[in-house]
């Protein structure tokens, strides 16, 4: 019996810190469980941590990007390739960067549609705002706002798309959550993201540097189709398209809203 209470919490083993708690609750937890450091607390960055430092580097970046004559995309894939749009829906690109992704969804949904790009940095909707207007499209809105709080009514949406943004919030529940909430009954969730090895160690996990760079936050395959499901979507499906480090990859995630 002494054994058992003395030994160590599963929240100290690495596979279970990503789970043994929420994101924003792992210091809580662990720190009162644990008062000697599983190490949970510290394999994540604090959520405000996160979200600074993202907002910081894309900011930069696209503050470099207003001043070439060009534009950049950061993604890790091609989700306007792997979402099926149709004249007249509404599309909404979380996390949507330079805009060229709700450009191109723009246009394949046409006038009688509307594509919204929603970002957290001033910087990317002023170099989105820039693209839309040298492209012409009058049908691209693009919203300031965060994707785990997206300022879109219920029902709203027929599909969402994203590139490589999602393994960037500290709160991907909420993310999942707040996505299903603003498609309509039988809308469809179309996205590119990193999917994380299952061993990925915790000195990647608690680098804030890869958390900017795409890596350090990502879901696991399973977790991301857990997520998914807890937030009511089905016919879930992923697809690993390439590696993009030695415990990440790029992959296709597709989902629907039930009627």
């Amino acid at each position: 019996m002494a054994e058992l209470e003395t030994a160590p919490s599963a929240c100290c083993t690495p596979t279970a810190q990503e789970s043994c708690c929420d994101v924003s609750e792992k210091d809580t937890c662990c720190a009162a469980d644990h008062p000697e450091g599983c190490g949970c607390s510290a394999a994540v960055p604090a959520e405000g941590e996160i979200r600074e430092t993202v907002r910081g580097r894309y900011a930069a970046l696209a503050t470099e990007a207003l001043s070439s004559s060009g534009d950049i995309s950061w993604g890790c894939g091609n989700p306007t390739a792997v979402a099926e749009l149709n004249e007249g829906e509404t599309v909404l690109d979380l996390g949507s960067g330079g805009g060229l992704d709700v450009l191109v969804s723009a246009r394949r949904v046409g006038p009688p549609g509307k594509a919204f790009g929603l970002d957290m940095t001033d910087e990317m909707l002023e170099l989105a705002r820039r693209n839309r207007d040298e492209a012409g499209v009058e049908n691209a809105n693009f919203l300031r706002g965060t994707i785990e709080s997206i300022p879109l009514p219920d029902d709203s949406v027929d599909v969402i798309i994203s590139n490589c943004v999602i393994n960037l919030s500290a709160d991907k529940a909420q993310v999942l959550r707040e996505a299903a909430r603003v498609l309509r009954p039988g809308g469809r969730f179309a996205v590119t993201d990193v999917i994380a090895d299952p061993d990925m160690d915790e000195d990647t996990r608690g680098d804030i540097q890869q958390w900017t760079g795409c890596i350090a936050g990502a879901l696991t395959e399973a977790d991301f189709r857990r997520e998914l499901d807890a937030a009511g979507f089905a016919d879930i499906e992923l697809r690993e398209t390439h590696r993009v480090h030695d415990h990440a990859a790029s992959a296709i995630i597709r989902a629907t809203l039930p009627e």
